[in-house]
């Protein structure tokens, strides 16, 4: 199939009078885009709530990206490639807003000499409101230009949902959660803990080696004002410590700070003086993901290398408990494999049906839980069409449940690093949230961890019935 090519029209060519027309329906996108590359963050332009105290009473489009359309017909349809834009005089008479259908019309005026050539320029709504008037002037092309057009790289706007950000509004009117932070012994975890009590979200006790903390507060400039500090000589004794405060109700929440994840998770499992309680430890991502319209839960992709039946039951309770805790309602839990029919020669299929079997008889409640799915059709509702797939899960997922460890890290990774994705999270199972930090996590990152755990750790104290279960010593 051919191209449609881009042909000019020479000075020689040129009559006074030619005249070129163009529709353009200037969208969202056109506004934001012209942002990004201008660099005009004008709020009229980008801002639904400023725009409507305005005299427009809404967002209104750059008025340069009319003068651009200019542009566009000069360059690419009258003269044409070879055009040199030399001068331009606009003004601007009426608003355009996002939605409108403009026609931009452009008309030889004169001709002069060395080829230069001037154009009469309006752009015009589609009922006949005229929104900019001017002249071009631009020096002719000599010689006659046939080309394909270039094809351009497609963009796409990556627009967050805001869902972490109303989950950190959300815990900012609450009160202040205490909070231990095991052994915040460099930037990241310090600094971290301290976003977070800025924030108005956490109260930090600092557990770990007294000095060593002072003095990376000291050269990094942080004030550990309202921190309570808590002595323990090494990380494996910050650990124990910042368990134990938990175990006795001293602190309502724990955070990671500068050890490995297994160092503190093994004190959280310990039998007689650990955090267990009748359910499996689970770490869940909450992931906001631009392309995706609402937020969604991925587990376990931290914690549980290859789960079992059972384990699996607690990790799709515990995510059902977090979603439910949060306010969100009945989640729909899609159980992921790589297809989406039972067969015994992919185990994982098997286990996601006995799982959803459970859920008919009551060892898994609070929410609607369908599987097995493979991950198109449990986030797609054109792909659960396309295989004929029905039901309130398919398509529309708030919570996948993964095989195992590997596929759940590789998805949350690729969510993240490939669709844009923030991701917050947080460890379940225990008797209190658990905010694990990552060098990698970014400010906003960070304070979402920190606010959804808070949020879970207020419910928890004020409905005991939504912990996993009471203290226990296996």
């Amino acid at each position: 199939m051919s191209r449609p090519v881009i042909e000019n029209r020479t000075y020689d060519e040129l009559v006074i009078g030619d005249r070129v027309a163009i529709r353009h329906t200037v969208s969202q996108n056109d506004v934001e885009l012209f942002a990004h590359l201008s660099g005009d963050v004008n709020p009229a332009h980008l801002d639904e709530a400023y725009a409507a105290s305005t005299r427009f009473g809404k967002r209104i489009a750059h008025g340069m990206l009319s003068g651009g359309l200019i542009s566009t017909v000069l360059g690419t349809r009258l003269p044409g490639p070879g055009t040199i834009h030399l001068g331009q005089s606009l003004r601007f008479t009426a608003p355009v807003m996002i939605g409108d259908t403009v026609v931009v019309t452009l008309t030889v005026k004169e001709k002069r000499e060395r080829r230069v050539v001037l154009f009469d320029c309006t752009v015009a709504k589609t009922d006949g409101t005229v929104v900019v008037t001017g002249e071009a002037e631009v020096m002719a092309p000599k010689d006659k230009v046939r080309r394909e057009p270039v094809e351009l790289p497609q963009v796409i706007l990556r627009r967050s949902h805001g869902v972490h950000e109303g989950f950190v509004a959300r815990a900012q009117a609450g009160s202040r959660i205490p909070t231990a932070v095991a052994h915040p012994c460099d930037e990241t975890s310090l600094r971290g803990a301290l976003e977070a009590r800025d924030a108005g979200i956490i109260e930090p006790v600092l557990v770990g080696p007294v000095e060593k903390i002072e003095t990376l507060a000291h050269r990094l400039g942080l004030d550990l004002a309202g921190c309570r500090l808590v002595e323990a000589p090494h990380s494996h004794a910050a650990a124990a410590r910042a368990v134990e405060l938990a175990r006795r109700g001293a602190v309502q929440l724990l955070m990671k700070g500068s050890l490995h994840s297994d160092e503190l998770l093994h004190e959280v499992t310990a039998r007689e003086t650990g955090l267990r309680t009748g359910r499996r430890i689970s770490h869940v991502f909450l992931m906001d993901v631009p392309s995706y319209p609402k937020p969604l839960f991925v587990t376990d992709a931290a914690v549980n290398i290859v789960p079992d039946l059972e384990t699996k039951a607690d990790i799709v309770q515990n995510a059902i408990d977090l979603f439910r805790g949060l306010g969100l309602g009945t989640p729909k839990v899609a159980i992921l494999s790589a297809v989406e029919t039972v067969t015994p020669k992919i185990p994982t299929t098997l286990e996601a049906a006995a799982l959803c079997k459970m859920a008919e008889r009551g060892q898994i409640t609070g929410g609607l839980l369908d599987g097995p799915l493979a991950l198109d059709n449990a986030i797609s509702l054109e792909a659960a069409r396309i295989k004929h797939i029905e039901g309130p899960v398919a398509g529309q997922a708030d919570i996948l449940l993964v095989p195992d460890l590997e596929a759940g890290n590789m998805l949350a990774k690729n969510l993240s690093f490939l669709a844009g994705a923030e991701a917050a999270g947080i460890v379940l199972g225990a008797a209190v949230p658990i905010v694990l930090t990552s060098r990698a996590d970014t400010v906003r990152t960070r304070l979402a961890s920190a606010a959804v755990a808070a949020l879970y750790a207020a419910v928890i104290a004020a409905e005991p019935g939504a912990a996993p279960a009471t203290l226990k010593a296996a």
